[in-house]
């Protein structure tokens, strides 16, 4: 078993990983990114809202981040931590799923959120390309399109009304979940059109989407569909260190990212699950920057503890 020392490790090298990584980098610390490669927009060709990168490929934004991290000393392991515990003397040590440990001073979790998605025929191959779950990442490129909203689930109709900005061609399909009357009377305030109907298969053709299929038997011709899944916070390792969490599943206790184990931090998605990457890459930022101030903070604590030795006094009285 091979263990390595530094004093931050990163678990999840997605935007907020890397942007912290890069901070903690140019501060001259020691730091590791553990990092499988699986993020959460993996099935996005393109990302949009950042600026000067609006378009770019989420693909290369990430290879371009290791590069500028690991021009500043950043080092990364394409492995999976698996467990993390903490030692005496307050440090953490984090296992890999290929039995290697990293022991670090500090832990930064920014390992996102899963998306759960419903089990049903189309969605794994639609996700990320026809069945979208975040206007302000897609509904441009769609706009003006024959929209559906995937009804049935918790804020269902408040993203129908969202997405009419987009487009004036959108169906609410209630999923076979009944709609309350003031639902409807706000669809129809904004001409959103409702089919009723249980979605059983997103009918899907390479990338494109040919309809949605309800009750088994009817088609619904539709060129994108909108939804908003639950979506569950990563944060096995916050749990195995003793974290409280909070309603969702969520470790943070404000908006800082700081967990109530002392030294574990959790950013990005983490914090905030419908955060574009520019956003979890600058609350990444300004995590690291904090992590930074408490190290310095341990180093200046032990400098004066170092320095209670007597001195003694030379020169005239």
């Amino acid at each position: 078993m091979k263990q390595d020392q530094c004093d931050v490790v990163i678990v999840g090298g997605g935007a907020a990983g890397l942007s912290a990584a890069l901070i903690l980098g140019r501060s001259r610390r020691s730091v590791i990114v553990l990092d499988a490669g699986a993020p959460r927009n993996a099935p996005a060709t393109h990302m949009h809202g950042f600026l000067s990168r609006d378009g770019f490929s989420p693909s290369e934004l990430l290879l371009a981040g290791r590069k500028e991290a690991a021009a500043y000393g950043v080092e990364f392991s394409a492995h999976t931590a698996t467990h993390a515990r903490r030692t005496s003397d307050g440090r953490f040590v984090v296992t890999t799923d290929a039995g290697d440990e990293v022991a670090a001073r500090r832990i930064i979790l920014a390992t996102g959120v899963e998306d759960n998605l419903p089990s049903i025929p189309g969605v794994r191959e639609a996700w990320g390309r026809t069945l979208l779950h975040c206007p302000y990442c897609h509904g441009y490129e769609v706009r003006d399109r024959r929209l559906a909203i995937f009804g049935g689930l918790p804020g269902a109709v408040t993203q129908a009304v969202l997405i009419r900005q987009w487009s004036a061609d959108v169906t609410y399909l209630t999923n076979g979940v009944p709609l309350t009357e003031d639902d409807r009377r706000t669809l129809a305030a904004r001409r959103i059109g409702i089919r009723e109907g249980t979605i059983t298969a997103l009918l899907t053709a390479g990338d494109q989407l040919d309809g949605v299929q309800l009750d088994g038997t009817q088609s619904l011709d539709v060129d994108a569909v909108f939804i908003r899944p639950v979506a569950r916070p990563r944060t096995e390792l916050a749990v195995e260190l003793g974290a409280t969490l909070a309603a969702g599943g969520f470790a943070h206790i404000d908006s800082s990212g700081r967990t109530s184990i002392p030294g574990l931090w959790v950013t990005g998605n983490l914090v905030d699950p419908r955060a574009q990457v520019i956003t979890a890459a600058g609350h990444a930022n300004a995590v690291a920057m904090d992590v930074n101030a408490e190290l310095t903070d341990d180093d200046l604590r032990a400098a004066l503890d170092s320095s209670h030795t007597p001195h003694t006094m030379t020169g005239r009285p």
